[in-house]
């Protein structure tokens, strides 16, 4: 552990009213007005994340500053026009750069082709994230943590990057600075060091439970989610759908369609709002429906066939989902889209194929 020290002064220019004011509250001008903070900060290994909280002026900034050094991250300045992908250091490889921002819940195709300035608060956020983890420092302290984004996306993408520091895709430690305190059971730091009581306190919560709930959906709810996939935004009619809503707040859709013939189904879509990614509620619905269908409809076989690196990952790690092929040039679109001038078809990209087990 170690005692850390900060003096913040500020000269002040003499005045008539300045005076008047001292005088008239007992204010203490001296030369300077300066405001010391301290507080204990510590210096072994065993963590993963920290965070210092503490109320506007708390001198949060001052203390990381002295802390951290040139490892505080306080923003990035992006390109206006360049997509985000196309904002990361040059060396760094696509694949590596796709990698952390899944790993911050920013998981949308369609986001990592757009520029900042076009981004959501929350999507911005997870960029600003994403682009502090790439440094290549082994620490990275984030300043102002949350501070422009509503408080359910700071907790659900807080949620995300706790989740993937605990399954090491992130090998970094990381400080949070923040005025906010609903973060501290979605982030689940290891210590806490908060400048308004100035103690550091060790702990590990137990992150609040999410209750997911899935029912069946309608093409109508489609819409909210179209825009949020990468392939075309039309839906077929034939689909059965399925909605994840948390606390009645629909966070997920999925699709399937018969495959061929009778008890037999394949996944055609399956997506997450941007401020829930991250979190495991796609891989959760995915699981949802396919026991669905097995349990309860007699399904023989269902399906999924992709290549978003969340769903590859989510269905190599289960033991529910058994690999079944790699098509390194994707397939041609078929049946109801089959003409559509619109229809993007997967040629030229891998596509992974898994078969739900029992």
């Amino acid at each position: 552990m170690s005692v850390i020290e900060s003096v913040v002064s500020c000269r002040v220019l003499d005045s008539f009213r300045v005076q008047m004011v001292s005088g008239m509250f007992d204010v203490s001008l001296d030369e300077k007005l300066s405001n010391r903070f301290a507080i204990e900060i510590p210096t072994d290994d065993d963590w993963r994340v920290g965070m210092i909280v503490g109320p506007s002026g708390s001198g949060k900034s001052s203390i990381a500053a002295k802390a951290f050094g040139s490892q505080v991250y306080r923003g990035f300045r992006w390109p206006a026009r360049k997509a985000i992908v196309d904002a990361f250091p040059a060396e760094l490889e696509t694949r590596s750069i796709l990698r952390t921002l899944i790993s911050v819940g920013l998981s949308s195709p369609p986001a990592w082709c757009k520029p900042y300035r076009v981004l959501s608060t929350g999507e911005q956020f997870r960029a600003d994230l994403a682009m502090s983890l790439v440094s290549p420092d082994p620490l990275i302290a984030f300043d102002e943590y949350t501070s422009v984004v509503d408080r359910r996306t700071a907790q659900m993408g807080s949620a995300a990057l706790r989740k993937s520091i605990d399954a090491g895709h992130i090998d970094r430690q990381f400080v949070a600075i923040t005025c906010h305190r609903d973060v501290i059971d979605w982030l689940q730091p290891d210590w806490v060091a908060d400048m308004s009581s100035g103690q550091l306190s060790r702990r590990r919560l137990r992150r609040p439970k999410l209750e997911m709930q899935i029912r069946a959906g309608s093409i109508s709810d489609w819409p909210l989610f179209a825009k949020h996939h990468y392939l075309d935004p039309r839906l077929n009619p034939a689909a059965r759908c399925f909605l994840a809503t948390l606390d009645n707040q629909p966070v997920a859709f999925a699709a399937v369609l018969n495959h061929f013939r009778k008890h037999t189904f394949r996944f055609t879509r399956l997506v997450t709002l941007p401020s829930f990614q991250g979190i495991g509620v796609g891989g959760a619905l995915l699981d949802g429906v396919a026991a669905h269908l097995v349990d309860n409809e007699d399904a023989e076989l269902v399906s999924i066939s992709g290549s978003h690196p969340a769903v590859i990952h989510h269905c190599n790690a289960s033991s529910r989902w058994e690999f079944r092929e790699l098509k390194k040039t994707g397939r041609r679109a078929s049946g109801f889209f089959r003409d559509h001038p619109d229809w993007k078809v997967s040629l030229g990209r891998a596509v992974a194929s898994f078969r739900y087990q029992e």
